[in-house]
């Protein structure tokens, strides 16, 4: 009985998702958006779990000295610091000229941007290492990746000036990624889609069962 229940409330919420789709009339859309905003409030106790958690693991590395704690200490009072400002400020927390937007601009974004241009060399730096052009597709996947990233670098058009306009490396890495990009990223989303749309018939009729207690 402890198992068939969740199955149960699983199945029938999951079908009734399902129908809401495809029959307009307010007995199904109104439950159905009604079971749309929990959804959002439950995500919203996740983050508040989340931040939870954050707190008490890095409050406890700080008083207990380990190893990195003054990073952890710039996070803890950094968190308090953005919630008590966003708490002040209200609703209107990223309006322009607010303190919270400016925190966001001045120190979120050059930070996130910072991350992310990391991230590209150790990308670089990662295909590099795990390249290995032993087939003709393996070696127009390491071409294409590697006139995408010269490509988009401003430096190189500005010396690819003399180059005509088709065969300069700009164009061209545009091209890639607007044609045979898109088309393989369509794919893998069609197949994404299709594998969560499995994953969902198989927890709607009960045939996977891995959330209830992590067992099968």
């Amino acid at each position: 009985m402890r198992r068939e229940v969740p199955l149960f409330i699983t199945a029938v919420i999951g079908l009734f998702m399902i129908l809401s789709f495809f029959v307009p009339h307010q007995w199904v859309s109104v439950p159905a958006d009604y079971l749309q905003a929990s959804a959002i409030v439950l995500v919203a106790c996740g983050y508040v779990l989340g931040g939870a958690n954050v707190l008490k693991v890095n409050v406890v590395g700080v008083i207990r000295q380990q190893s990195g704690w003054p990073y952890q200490l710039l996070l803890v009072v950094s968190l308090f610091a953005t919630l008590v400002i966003g708490a002040i400020e209200g609703p209107g927390f990223l309006d322009p000229g607010m303190r919270s937007r400016w925190i966001y601009d001045r120190i979120y974004m050059p930070m996130s941007a910072t991350m992310f241009a990391l991230l590209a060399f150790f990308i670089a730096s990662a295909a590099f290492r795990a390249f290995r052009i032993r087939t003709v597709e393996a070696a127009l996947l390491a071409i294409a990746a590697l006139i995408v990233m010269i490509g988009r670098v401003p430096l190189t058009n500005a010396l690819m000036q003399w180059a005509p306009e088709p065969l300069r490396l700009q164009n061209v890495q545009e091209w890639i990624m607007n044609y045979p990009q898109n088309a393989s990223k369509r794919a893998i989303m069609i197949g994404a889609a299709l594998g969560v749309m499995a994953t969902g018939l198989r927890v709607i009729l009960g045939i996977e069962r891995s959330y209830l207690s992590g067992e099968d």
